[in-house]
């Protein structure tokens, strides 16, 4: 027996998500997707914008690469993400599940790990950012992030005078 026109149709249009899921999270995965498309515009822009030379020596610390890099990682993963809801992908959605659930596990192992070995994470920090301050004049970047930094964190004098002493550059402190 043949099928009718109007079951052939309802078969075709046979979803195993449910049409509000699935917008839903084309929605969500759309808006990040354009947050980081922003994210590696900026990071580009502000990499192209540096004439110092010498940041290039100090590149662990610059704040426009790190804005770049996870810009790149942002945007693969939710274009897995939007492009696998829209579709109904089995493949990108399995590839987005996969990176989203491991990039919370690695998380979750950094903070047991921090917290943990919190005094050789308090020593690596504190080494990056004494690092980030021999090079504080050479990059602007990083000079204004070192400043919000201190202005939002509470400096006690003495690490106030070791960020001066560190940086020949910067002078005594008055």
């Amino acid at each position: 027996m043949a099928k009718t026109p109007s079951a052939a149709l309802r078969a075709d249009e046979f979803s195993f998500v449910s049409p509000a899921v699935k917008y839903l999270l084309f929605f969500f995965n759309m808006l990040f997707w354009v947050i980081s498309m922003v994210m590696v515009g900026i990071g580009v822009y502000a990499r192209l914008m540096k004439h110092a030379e010498a940041a290039m020596a100090c590149l662990a610390v610059d704040p426009a690469l790190f804005l770049i890099a996870v810009g790149v990682l942002m945007f693969l993963i939710t274009f897995c993400g939007c492009i696998g809801s829209l579709r109904e992908n089995i493949c990108l959605l399995q590839a987005f599940s996969i990176c989203l659930t491991l990039i919370f596990l690695l998380q979750l192992a950094a903070g047991i790990l921090g917290f943990v070995f919190s005094d050789k994470a308090r020593g690596k920090v504190s080494e990056i950012i004494n690092n980030a301050i021999v090079h504080y004049r050479d990059d602007l970047d990083l000079q204004n992030l070192i400043d919000f930094g201190q202005k939002e964190v509470s400096v006690s004098s003495l690490q106030y005078y070791n960020i001066h002493m560190c940086n020949s550059q910067y002078g005594r402190p008055k």
